[in-house]
């Protein structure tokens, strides 16, 4: 019996081998960018996903349309609403991501996308995949991007995590070989590693930064993470501009809170779990994960979506309009700001943060003591439609 489950192991692994390697082939056809200065018209979609979703994505959806008014009128913006990434959907369809969503999202530029549930195991769903997981491989949106900046302590780190391998992409294809033996894996390919690391020696570049941090468990997970390490520190070579070091995941989660260190720090780019792991951390700093925004790039394709959870709890107690949509809406500027509109996104963030750190007109609570998330918008536009946005910003600094 145990040589049969050993076998039956044995075929699994074959299969996923056989996919990852079809993989790897795609990523060597596919490494050209998309030009959006090239495109009548730029495709924006919308995706509410679960919970407090619909809710946030609406209010962000709002917002856009009224800085992209002129653009939308000109017919150089267009949005499209996708209903269908929801929970209830997925396991009707028994699918991370719906065939007829999916094809929807492939007719987009770039997503907008509100959180989804992820089922766990014991909670009576169905065992799919995270939608998230799903799209960022169908859609090859390897580089999660995610900045945090807080001017009075210092920081200002961008994180690039790799999104389409190490433990995650295998995720659902884990196997429990008898009672005795579960297995999960983790992936990493030089494809794969190369353009998340270049991605990020690129942004340092391009932007002023004089550091790249590359963080692992690589003295410990030796095969994946040394790999990975060893591709940084070659590809650094050809940045003598930039200084590199690497770090652990777990010193480098309490290095992040030492104030005598983490001013240190400015780009980091990191596999997977790590990169969850140390963004969410990140986004304390800043008011949690509520605030902080996310982009995932690929080549062709782009989604920026809030990075905090679908908050099933607010929709059961009727508290979904009163969610804070700070989180979507700074993935709106990274959006913005991905597609050539640097000016808008230069003003939504000028003016999110004019409304949330510094005049607090409007207050957000989460309950019905504060304001709604349509309201909080409404602040937002009032504050974009002010002349003197620039000079009321730098009033505050």
């Amino acid at each position: 019996m145990l040589m049969e489950d050993i076998v039956k192991a044995k075929e699994h692994l074959g299969k996923l081998l056989e996919e990852q390697f079809a993989r790897v082939e795609q990523m060597k056809e596919n490494r050209e960018f998309i030009d959006y200065n090239l495109l009548d018209t730029i495709k924006i979609g919308i995706v509410g996903g679960d919970g407090i979703g619909p809710s946030i994505s609406k209010t962000a959806h709002q917002v856009l349309e009224f800085l992209l008014a002129d653009e939308v009128n000109a017919g150089k913006v267009e949005f499209k609403v996708i209903e269908g990434l929801t929970i209830e959907n997925r396991i009707a369809k028994m699918q991370a991501i719906p065939d007829d969503v999916l094809a929807e999202l492939k007719e987009c530029h770039v997503i907008l996308k509100g959180p989804t549930t992820t089922p766990r195991k014991g909670d009576g769903m169905p065992n799919i995949e995270s939608a998230n997981v799903a799209m960022r491989r169908a859609l090859d949106l390897f580089a999660n991007v995610r900045p945090v900046k807080i001017p009075e302590d210092n920081i200002d780190w961008v994180f690039f995590r790799e999104n389409t391998e190490g433990s995650y992409i295998l995720g659902s294809h884990g196997i429990e070989v008898n009672d005795d033996l579960a297995l999960d894996f983790t992936v990493t390919t030089t494809e794969g590693t190369e353009r998340i690391v270049r991605a990020a020696f690129e942004h340092a570049k391009n932007n002023g930064r004089t550091k790249v941090t590359v963080v692992t468990k690589a003295n410990v997970i030796k095969t994946t993470d040394g790999k990975f390490l060893r591709i940084a520190q070659e590809m650094a070579k050809e940045y003598p501009d930039i200084e590199v070091d690497d770090w652990y995941i777990d010193i480098m989660t309490a290095k992040l809170i030492d104030p005598n260190r983490r001013s240190d720090f400015q780009v980091l780019v990191m596999p997977n779990l790590y990169g969850d792991i140390l963004t969410d951390e990140a986004a304390e700093f800043q008011g949690g994960v509520g605030t902080a925004g996310s982009a995932n790039i690929g080549t062709k394709y782009a989604m920026f979506e809030a990075i905090h959870g679908s908050a099933p709890r607010m929709v059961q107690e009727g508290r979904a309009d009163y969610a804070d949509p700070s989180s979507i809406i700074r993935a709106a500027v990274m959006l913005l700001d991905h597609i050539g509109y640097q000016k808008q996104a230069r003003k939504l963030e000028m003016s999110l943060d004019i409304c949330s750190q510094y005049e607090k007109k409007v207050i957000l609570t989460g309950r019905s003591d504060g304001a709604t998330g349509e309201e909080y918008a409404k602040y937002i536009q009032e504050t974009l439609s002010n002349p003197d946005l620039e000079n009321v910003w730098r009033s505050y600094q």
